[in-house]
């Protein structure tokens, strides 16, 4: 009962934000976001007034299966993009910058962090500053789709988007996984080339494998459906199936097996839309019953920040350069290999803007950064910090991105005023 009434209020919460965020013509994602920081722990919550908010983190992370989900979802979705079609045009730009972009994000998040490690030996060691350029490398999928969707953004830049966010994750796994192997040696003083080569690539191997294998076994069975009701059906189930899969973990002696989540989804997303001749259908049907979803899991999110973070002014300072100088990397990489591969001015000049928000993926391997123990926290703590100011400012830099960009077009007035003619329709009856 506890569970179903904190779902309704984040829910209905995020709703009504939305509407008032409206007035500043921010994107819904921001809304949700705050909506979430408001009813979390640090805000309402902290008045200890049971089903008004949530009052501890333990009441945040019983919806942790929702955004597990949702996660799945969108992974889903961004797989859509690689149509083979698509692919053709844009296919080497998008390999291109998406490795790129997310080295260099690594290697100026970690030059600026030795700077301030040499500057305070005693507040950031290597093990921390190298472990924390990996996590730079990654971006959050979740919030750059929402903006796209609800702005229904369409042009160059969108079409090269999408896949340089499923790319990046895929290379960011590699740099953290090699990233912080090392940070472990130097934690630990033992090298382990198990752990730095050997399990990423399992990983990644194995992810992509079982995300085709879903992607084929879907299409198959999407065969004995003549509904699209039963074939939507199955199709969500089948992510749901997914999500509950890349979930288990194997171990071969020294050798650990394990998915990512998020690539087993994009690879089940790109083999299903290339292969379903109906896949196109099925997915605007998806994205439909997926709304309220996406919904939840921002505002989830939102109360899963910690707030706190902001009493540790050394957090706050070294989070500060990480911020700064991850974007700055996003952004020159961006813009330098865009220029490269001689993409479009707009592309070059806004795309990096586009790749800021930070959020889940980042989360993921600031936990696993736990297993360096005390060193572990401050890793924690900065990512924490990071991903608050990203989550928030993040989404409102995308859609002035792709406005600008052209990519985003002012809505119709007959749209902005679809609920007034309606009701002038249904007075005539």
């Amino acid at each position: 009962m506890n569970v179903l009434l904190s779902v309704s209020i984040a829910l209905l919460t995020g709703l009504l934000m939305t509407r008032l965020f409206r007035k500043f013509k921010l994107p819904s994602v921001t809304a949700y976001l705050i909506a979430g920081v408001l009813i979390g722990p640090y805000f309402i919550g902290a008045l200890g007034i049971e089903n008004l908010g949530f009052v501890t983190e333990e009441e945040v992370s019983r919806l942790s299966l929702i955004s597990q989900v949702a996660l799945g979802f969108i992974a889903f979705s961004i797989g859509n993009e690689f149509r083979t079609k698509d692919l053709k045009a844009i296919g080497k730009q998008a390999f291109v910058i998406g490795i790129f972009q997310a080295l260099t994000a690594t290697l100026l998040v970690d030059l600026a962090l030795y700077a301030v490690h040499l500057a305070m030996p005693d507040k950031l060691s290597l093990a921390q500053l190298i472990t924390l350029g990996a996590i730079a490398t990654a971006t959050a999928p979740a919030a750059t789709l929402m903006v796209v969707r609800q702005y229904k953004a369409k042009g160059p830049l969108t079409s090269l988007l999408l896949p340089i966010v499923a790319l990046d994750d895929a290379v960011g796994l590699i740099v953290f996984a090699v990233s912080f192997g090392i940070a472990k040696t130097l934690v630990n003083g033992t090298i382990d080339l198990i752990s730095i080569i050997v399990n990423p690539l399992l990983e990644i191997i194995c992810s992509l494998l079982l995300g085709a294998l879903m992607g084929w076994i879907l299409t198959q069975l999407e065969k004995m459906f003549n509904s699209n009701t039963n074939r939507l059906n199955m199709t969500i189930s089948f992510v749901f199936l997914t999500v509950a899969l890349s979930t288990f973990t194997f171990e071969l002696g020294p050798v650990h097996i394990g998915f990512s989540s998020l690539l087993v989804c994009m690879m089940f997303g790109t083999v299903f839309c290339n292969i379903c001749p109906l896949s196109h259908d099925l997915m605007e049907a998806s994205d439909r019953w997926t709304s309220p979803l996406f919904a939840l899991f921002f505002v989830i999110s939102g109360a899963e920040l910690d707030l706190g973070v902001f009493a540790d002014v050394a957090i706050i300072g070294i989070g500060i350069v990480y911020i700064l100088f991850r974007c700055l990397g996003k952004y020159l990489g961006t813009f330098f290999s865009a220029k490269a591969t001689r993409c479009e001015p707009q592309i070059c000049k806004y795309l990096g803007i586009t790749l800021f928000p930070q959020a889940g993926v980042a989360l993921g391997m600031c936990t696993t950064a736990m297993q360096l123990g005390e060193q572990g926290n401050l890793i924690r703590n900065i990512t924490l910090f990071a991903v608050l100011i990203y989550e928030l400012f993040g989404p409102i830099l995308t859609k002035m991105s792709l406005t600008a960009a052209g990519d985003i077009h002012p809505m119709p007035e007959e749209v902005k005023n679809r609920r007034q003619i309606k009701l002038a329709h249904a007075k005539k009856r």
